[in-house]
């Protein structure tokens, strides 16, 4: 049984990013700016070769956080942000190496509010990208999931074939210095 209290949540950015932020926050004209700014000085760079075709990958984001917004409300979450800020659940050597080894927030899970957090079963975006729809988790699912499982948590993401579970944080408060 893995008991959901003692996780973390990690937060990966890119060294030359400020971190918990979101693009799609931005106005959108500031957003694509920004997006091949980053594209055009770093174009080898996993982080942000998806901004070198931002109108599709501001399209499919836009799309996409709408739908998990909807989603989140009907599964009784309480967002008070349209865009949330993304983190995964105890790291993921796959995304530092994606974000270049930056910087990493980490925070407890146990300090978010259930009527704040959501959860996927991997990436959200590749997911909702090749299928028009992912499965969102409460934290009360994830928790009954992990609960379920016998081992630890790395035993739990070997048996569902995933790199990560992505959180989708809805709230800023948590982050406020």
């Amino acid at each position: 049984m893995i008991d959901i209290n003692t996780l973390s949540l990690v937060n990966y950015c890119h060294p030359d990013c400020e971190p918990l932020k979101n693009i799609m926050r931005l106005p959108k004209e500031e957003a694509f700016a920004m997006a091949k700014a980053f594209a055009d000085a770093h174009p080898q760079t996993m982080a942000f070769y998806r901004f070198g075709d931002f109108v599709n990958y501001y399209h499919l984001r836009e799309t996409q956080d709408r739908y998990l917004y909807e989603q989140f409300i009907k599964l009784g979450g309480e967002p008070e942000e349209e865009h949330p800020l993304s983190f995964v659940v105890e790291g993921s050597e796959y995304l530092a190496d994606w974000f270049g080894h930056g910087t990493e927030t980490r925070i407890p899970l146990s300090v978010i509010d259930a009527k704040h957090i959501s959860f996927t079963l991997g990436d959200s975006g590749a997911e909702y990208g090749r299928n028009g729809s992912v499965k969102l988790y409460t934290l009360q699912e994830l928790e009954a999931l992990l609960a379920a499982q016998e081992g630890d948590f790395v035993s739990f993401m070997k048996s569902i074939g995933k790199q990560y579970i992505e959180v989708q944080v809805w709230s800023d408060q948590y982050f406020k210095m």
